[in-house]
């Protein structure tokens, strides 16, 4: 073989060497990607576990920009859900659930994410040092509840037979008796001010929208008086009557 044709095998040759080895090096990588995503992954769930959900959370969402389309990718998003609100992280807690509900509106784990958006959107409501230190704020912006409960009645007419769906009533029944309480609360800040209307206003849509709450006996009382001071005699005397009929004990009632 003369010296030119040597160097055109040697090249061939060569040539199908690299592309053998750039073949196994893209399957190797492959593998080893796989591999990083389970092993990832249960370092995650070693985190939720011990209660350390920051740590979980920073793996998870490593895991989810990696590998978006992986087999874990379903299950990385729900525990990346929960990572996000134990931490506290309201806004990439309701950031992810969306995006979950809108990529998989018929996954089997749908309800949770769902059911997660109302407790997420439940627990903006909620402050700790105000509980603890027993002060009442029902006058308090209640947007987040209204969300909640809306969260939890589209959750509960969507997935009538969803494991969470007991819990989310319950929980609906608690984001009544907040609404209701506000409602009281601007009844009242009205009453100070001598805007009667306003107040008596208040007091039939507690009656009308939260019945069943503990806000009725409220809501009648400030009627009651409402009606007294705007000489409303035939209004006030049917708010007495209903005042009467279901709570005797009144110190509105004479």
């Amino acid at each position: 073989m003369d010296l030119k044709n040597w160097t055109l095998a040697t090249c061939i040759v060569s040539v199908m060497t690299l592309s053998g080895c750039s073949s196994s090096d893209m399957d190797e990588r492959e593998i080893i990607a796989n591999q990083g995503a389970n092993a990832l992954y249960q370092q995650a769930k070693r985190n939720m576990d011990v209660g350390n959900f920051s740590a979980a959370a920073a793996t998870l969402s490593a895991i989810d920009s990696r590998f978006p389309f992986g087999p874990l990718s379903h299950q990385v998003q729900l525990d990346l859900i929960y990572s996000y609100y134990k931490t506290g992280n309201v806004e990439q807690t309701l950031a992810t659930i969306d995006r979950f509900i809108r990529l998989n509106p018929n996954h089997a784990d749908v309800d949770y994410a769902m059911y997660m958006r109302g407790i997420s959107n439940m627990e903006q409501d909620n402050n700790l040092f105000q509980t603890m230190l027993n002060v009442d704020r029902s006058d308090r912006d209640p947007s987040k509840s209204r969300e909640a409960f809306e969260d939890f009645r589209n959750l509960i007419e969507k997935h009538p037979e969803s494991e969470y769906a007991v819990d989310a009533k319950q929980r609906m029944l608690a984001i009544k008796n907040r609404l209701a309480k506000y409602e009281i609360a601007v009844a009242r800040f009205y009453m100070r001010r001598e805007a009667y209307v306003a107040a008596a206003n208040r007091g039939r849509y507690v009656l009308e929208n939260y019945p069943d709450t503990p806000q009725i006996q409220p809501a009648l009382e400030i009627m009651v008086a409402s009606y007294d001071e705007l000489g409303l005699a035939e209004l006030r005397e049917n708010a007495v009557k209903t005042l009467r009929l279901n709570f005797p004990e009144s110190e509105f009632i004479r």
